[in-house]
């Protein structure tokens, strides 16, 4: 009799030390006994919202974006994650190993659901009230499995492309069935781009319809800072994977559905600030559940020491320097601290200042904030930059309604061709800085980098700098825009020999 493992008590933000495709949902109970009522269910449900949690915030928010070129690390931190920052990139790191491993084994707990829940329909006397929970369930489910592989998709494959799409082994090896086993013959092999975003698609059109469904009776969660999933939320990813995909048809048209809606409306002028403060925003489609007793992970740790008079990692002056006059941002992302270590004053990265009722000591901060993995401002730049090359005045429409609820005086802007092109990119950086978008976009785009040293705001900056990695560059298609697979896993599943990424 095997063992399973309830997702109600997994962690996604734990790092993971194996990576095989022999991922067990996380847990006590035996398989035989672990779901046997729609209230088992429910439980396990929850717990792929806990894992929701670890995958929104911390590590899987903040590491990419310190590979790119925003960020700089100061010698105060000792080099933490100093190897990811110089741009040195290995098949065995540990991190990227675990999430490989972490990713895989929240869809093994989702497989593991989908497929109980289906027995259980099928062998159960159910009222209609159950049944319509199920359905939930059922869809919740299958958006957190494509969440995964839409986020294992965007760091462990190339960017989509049609010449690439039915290329052999370009996309990531697919699992969905609960099926634990040691049997190494019958781990899969990578499969193509097309069905790697096929299964993607596929799983948030069953999500988005279960959805739909249960908010006929029970629209509650369409609204701000809800802690449970919506068609909204959906109808979020889908538009954020298009824009990936190159399918601007698409991304338009799920973006506009969103904000047509009038539910989520753009955080004001005023409100900003706290936005990022106090996790509450109108413009915030999903915000998963915290509490003091119940946390993800850190996002703003990496960047601050716990005493509030340190940084880790501080932004470039190119980074600072985007922001013009009466931009709300700046002040929201950016503030002065003199580093104890050095008595160098410098800007540091305040965007995930920490909520006060997330602390698990009063007095000490922790940087802990509610992850905001899906907002209306996403939205509008998606909306934007799907319409620059077809419709350049609804185009420049969205990027002017953005940057009026950004920028103090504003005055509308036009923009055409590249320029137009351009501006939309600037202002996705300005909005989504630290929030994980940077490497995806870059690549995406066709474009490399040049971390610029310099701070002639304060020259004594550069002293502190770490100068293996502040002036790292990558050239544009550089293989480090996409990570390896994990070495693990090449020489655990023999389905996978060959079958690494280039350039490692």
């Amino acid at each position: 009799m095997k063992n399973i493992f309830l997702a109600t008590i997994f962690a996604a933000g734990a790092i993971f030390t194996s990576c095989d495709m022999d991922m067990k949902p996380y847990g006590s109970l035996d398989d035989e006994t672990a779901i046997q009522t729609v209230n088992d269910c429910y439980r396990f449900r929850n717990g792929l919202y806990s894992s929701m949690r670890g995958l929104t915030t911390g590590s899987y928010v903040y590491f990419s974006d310190i590979q790119m070129d925003q960020f700089q690390g100061t010698t105060a931190n000792g080099n933490r994650l100093g190897i990811i920052s110089q741009g040195e990139i290995y098949s065995s790191d540990g991190d990227i190993t675990g999430y490989w491993s972490g990713l895989y084994s929240v869809i093994n707990s989702a497989n593991y659901i989908i497929e109980k829940m289906e027995n259980l329909k099928a062998t159960a006397e159910l009222s209609a009230s159950d049944l319509a929970a199920l359905s939930r369930y059922d869809g919740e489910a299958h958006f957190v499995r494509a969440y995964c592989y839409y986020w294992l998709a965007d760091h462990f494959c190339e960017t989509y492309s049609a010449e690439n799409a039915q290329a052999a082994a370009k996309g990531l090896p697919l699992v969905t069935v609960y099926h634990p086993t040691g049997d190494l013959t019958s781990y899969p092999g990578r499969s193509t781009q097309d069905e790697t975003y096929k299964l993607i698609d596929d799983d948030l059109t069953a999500a988005y319809n279960a959805l739909v469904e249960f908010e006929k009776t029970d629209n509650s969660n369409v609204a701000p800072n809800a802690s449970y999933l919506s068609s909204y939320a959906v109808l979020a990813l889908q538009a954020r994977i298009a824009l990936l995909k190159g399918d601007n048809e698409t991304a338009l048209a799920k973006a506009e559905t969103v904000i047509n809606s009038g539910i989520y409306p753009l955080t004001e002028l005023a409100d900003y600030k706290k936005l990022w403060a106090d996790d509450e925003g109108t413009e915030v489609i999903f915000r998963p559940f915290m509490s003091a007793t119940e946390l993800g992970n850190s996002t703003g740790g990496t960047y601050l020491a716990t005493n509030e008079d340190n940084a880790d990692y501080i932004p470039t002056y190119d980074v600072l320097n985007m922001y013009g006059e009466g931009d709300v941002r700046f002040d929201a992302y950016f503030t002065i601290w003199e580093l104890t270590d050095s008595k160098v004053q410098a800007y540091v990265f305040t965007k995930y200042p920490g909520n006060i009722d997330l602390r698990t000591t009063p007095s000490t901060p922790n940087y802990m904030n509610m992850s905001k993995p899906f907002r209306t401002s996403e939205l509008y730049l998606i909306a934007a930059a799907a319409a620059a090359t077809t419709n350049p005045t609804l185009a420049n429409k969205y990027l002017n309604d953005l940057r009026s609820k950004r920028i103090e005086g504003y005055e509308n802007g036009s923009y055409s061709g590249q320029n137009l092109i351009n501006a939309i990119r600037e202002e996705r950086q300005k909005e989504l800085i630290g929030e994980g978008f940077r490497m995806s976009d870059l690549r995406r785009w066709g474009l490399g980098f040049q971390r610029n040293p310099s701070h002639p705001e304060n020259p004594q900056i550069e002293s502190i700098l770490v100068t293996t990695s502040s002036s790292v560059s990558y050239e544009a298609g550089d293989h480090r825009y996409v990570w390896p697979i994990p070495s693990d896993e090449i020489q655990t599943n023999p389905q996978m020999q060959g079958q690494q990424n280039p350039g490692y």
